[in-house]
């Protein structure tokens, strides 16, 4: 019987990932104590019973031997079982083929080499001027050149360790690379080389100067926490270049994105509205590092692994069906749908009220699809990459007026541009928001300065107000009629019930009903559509705009919703 391929997989790495950070290196007593430290206590003043180990490469062979019937306590109620051991020790620590005293130890004898791979061990680091590391930074507070990364570079560090350690319901190894082969791309990583890339990393041949990552630039952690950064809008156009590039190459059967948990939802949903592929893209998150009690992020990539490589997601013609998934916790979620509602494992849910988990892994890893999207994704979307127009127009405020200026979505090769990535901000209102009585508009000044900024920046720009449940709506008349001035001045505005209604908001001759999305999902797709289609046409006056204008807005807003209602 012929043997099943391996699959191809590629991993993109986003920034502030739990699912590539490790809680801190922390210098073990035995190293403490060899160096003369006090060592490390619990809250009582107790020293801990067990140092963590961490896993580390050996730089030498080495012989070690291994107390048999040591793996489990009932190991030795089935000795009858068992092969003799290889040899015994005794208390002088010397190894003989045959037991020399009833005190020897029957022991397992193991040659470990380098190139086994990693070994949990205790970590013997300690910092330059001999104190040892109790966190990531130096001192509490220290700067970012006293301070270390606990983010990985890149996932190949991370997969490595889930292969090397993590143990499937069969007692082995290897989940990873039994069914693929990974290659590892950063998109934008949560950590980074402020030495410069390393040379096998460099893709000049190591020519010219070796430039330093920046944090906030080139990557983006979330610790330590005074030195976060959080991606800015440019970073989305690179992140989309860099899965299309990977989509496109034809290497590969699927690709791994892995982000920060709150942040995974929407961007894997925005991979789903632009990303022309006919192949599948998985997101994972993990609400604790891996390395920490019962972290959740080793079992989610094992089962992205498991998704691409079962090939259950395509079609009769080998089409991707489901699109962009956020696998969490052995369930499949329509990126559409999914968001986090709390921090751990198991906190996500589908939104919108009518499905959105679409199948799950059982615990003996077997794929199960139980619905499939409605709403169109990756090559079946409007608003993908590869359709998009190489320029649309933005409203601007000049001298004259508000005028249309050319903005250029796309470069000569097809890239996205970062300088094209609109503007669109969420407006949330409750009940009582209203300045004053009358709903007089001019009093409502930080709406007013909103769209003023909008229209002065010449960039494409939107809203979307997450008002009344389910209908969209504004409580506040005022509010409500600024918005509807912010459409005759060229600003789409899309609107969608709070938190995660069940029900559709109301069509509005001049605004978008986002149907069932939550407001950040109807962000992320209004952005879509800006690039798609542009500013509104503006009215020469805004606040009067004539029938003629009025039609032009109302044929606006349609082509809008008609894409709203299908994705």
């Amino acid at each position: 019987m012929s043997q099943k391929p391996k699959a191809r997989i590629a991993h993109l790495a986003g920034s502030t990932a739990t699912i590539q950070n490790t809680p801190p290196l922390v210098t073990s007593n035995k190293a403490r104590l060899k160096y003369g430290l006090p060592p490390r206590k619990n809250a009582d003043g107790s020293i801990p019973v067990f140092d963590g180990l961490r896993a580390q490469r050996l730089a030498a062979p080495a012989k070690v031997y291994v107390e048999q019937f040591s793996a489990h306590p009932l190991e030795a109620d089935a000795a009858e079982l068992y092969a003799p051991p290889d040899g015994y020790v005794g208390k002088d620590g010397a190894f003989s083929k045959t037991s020399q005293s009833p005190d020897d130890k029957p022991v397992y004898e193991v040659e470990l080499s380098p190139e086994d791979g990693l070994y949990p061990l205790p970590y013997m680091a300690i910092q330059a001027d001999g104190n040892p590391w109790d966190e990531e930074c130096a001192s509490p507070g220290a700067p970012a050149e006293k301070a270390r990364q606990g983010f990985f570079p890149d996932g190949s560090r991370s997969f490595e360790e889930i292969d090397r350690f993590s143990i499937g319901v069969d007692g082995m190894a290897s989940a990873i690379s039994q069914l693929a082969t990974v290659d590892f791309y950063r998109g934008a990583p949560p950590s980074g080389y402020t030495k410069g890339l390393p040379a096998h990393l460099r893709t000049d041949k190591g020519e010219g100067d070796i430039p330093p990552e920046v944090r906030g630039v080139d990557f983006y952690p979330y610790k330590p926490y005074h030195l976060a950064f959080a991606p800015q809008r440019p970073m989305l156009a690179k992140v989309t270049n860099d899965m299309q590039a990977l989509m496109w190459s034809g290497q590969y059967d699927g690709v791994i994105w892995t982000q920060g948990s709150p942040q995974v939802e929407e961007t894997a949903y925005w991979f789903n509205l632009l990303i022309d592929t006919t192949r599948p893209i998985c997101g994972n998150a993990a609400q604790r590092p891996q390395g920490q009690v019962s972290a959740d992020g080793p079992a989610n990539i094992i089962d992205s692994v498991r998704f691409i490589a079962s090939r259950v997601w395509e079609d009769e013609q080998g089409r991707n069906r489901c699109g962009t998934v956020v696998i969490q916790e052995q369930q499949f979620f329509a990126a559409r749908e999914v968001a986090k509602v709390d921090a751990r494992p198991g906190g996500y849910v589908a939104t919108g009220g009518h499905g959105g988990i679409i199948g799950q892994i059982t615990h003996r890893g077997a794929m199960h699809l139980t619905y499939l999207p409605a709403y169109k994704h990756t090559y079946k979307s409007e608003v993908r990459l590869t359709v998009l127009p190489a320029s649309v127009k933005a409203a601007r405020k000049s001298a004259g007026g508000i005028e249309l200026i050319d903005v250029p979505v796309k470069d000569e090769s097809g890239k996205l541009l970062a300088d094209a990535i609109p503007v669109v901000s969420i407006m949330k209102d409750g009940s009582y928001c209203g300045i004053d009585f009358g709903d007089d508009p001019e009093l409502e000044i930080d709406m007013i300065a909103s769209i003023e900024h909008k229209l002065a920046m010449g960039r494409l720009a939107g809203f979307v107000i997450e008002g009344l449940v389910p209908y969209g709506s504004l409580p506040s008349t005022a509010r409500h009629n600024l918005m509807v001035r912010a459409a005759f001045s060229g600003i789409p505005v899309a609107k969608v019930g709070r938190n995660a209604p069940e029900g559709f908001a109301d069509p509005h001759e001049f605004q978008i009903a986002g149907s069932n999305l939550t407001a950040t999902k109807a962000r992320f797709l209004l952005m879509a559509c800006l690039l798609k289609f542009g500013s509104y046409p503006p009215a020469k006056d805004p606040a009067n705009p004539t029938p003629q204008e009025v039609a032009a807005v109302k044929a606006a807003v349609a082509k809008y919703q008609e894409v709203f209602d299908t994705h």
